[in-house]
């Protein structure tokens, strides 16, 4: 999470381009680390947590699509119910509000 707190850094002094590049770092590296666990059904909710923080991190990084795998692909094990409901209002409200919003 190191690299999210450095974009953060970077968006508070107003330096997007390097906000950009911490939040496209972190994105690779959390994706990564959800990818390795992705068919680890059993290592819930550690698995499904890191689909999110990944989904969420690519959101940042305007990867629509990408983010909408990552939530399927979370969904499609055994997350525990807050979970479940966190993935699902991430999909309905910034996803697809963020699709209407480029139509």
């Amino acid at each position: 999470m190191e690299l999210v707190d450095q974009a953060v850094l970077a968006r508070q002094r107003g330096d997007a381009k390097a906000m950009r590049e911490f939040s496209r770092a972190a994105f690779a590296q959390e994706r990564a680390a959800a990818d390795l666990v992705a068919n680890q059904l059993d290592l819930e909710p550690t698995r499904s947590v890191l689909h999110r923080s990944a989904a969420v991190l690519a959101l940042e990084c305007t990867e629509l699509r990408e983010a909408e795998r990552l939530i399927g692909r979370a969904l499609a094990g055994n997350p525990p119910d807050d979970i479940v409901d966190e993935l699902r209002d991430l999909l309905l409200e910034e996803i697809y509000s963020q699709r209407q919003a480029i139509r």
